[in-house]
């Protein structure tokens, strides 16, 4: 969770208050952030069962 935290806050000052736009655009870099690293974790646990498969032959 250190580099999701990291990340968010070097994301830059917070959008000004009449501003939907960047406001969205923001969310979405996060939520694309999220996605990011639930995927590396994923294929993290992918590659760890994979060694562990091919130890055995």
């Amino acid at each position: 969770m250190d580099k999701i935290d990291e990340l968010l806050n070097s994301l830059g000052t917070p959008a000004k208050t009449g501003s939907t736009n960047n406001k969205k655009r923001k969310w979405r870099e996060i939520e694309q952030l999220k996605e990011k690293f639930q995927l590396e974790r994923e294929l993290k646990a992918y590659e760890d069962s994979l060694d562990y498969m091919l130890e055995d032959f």
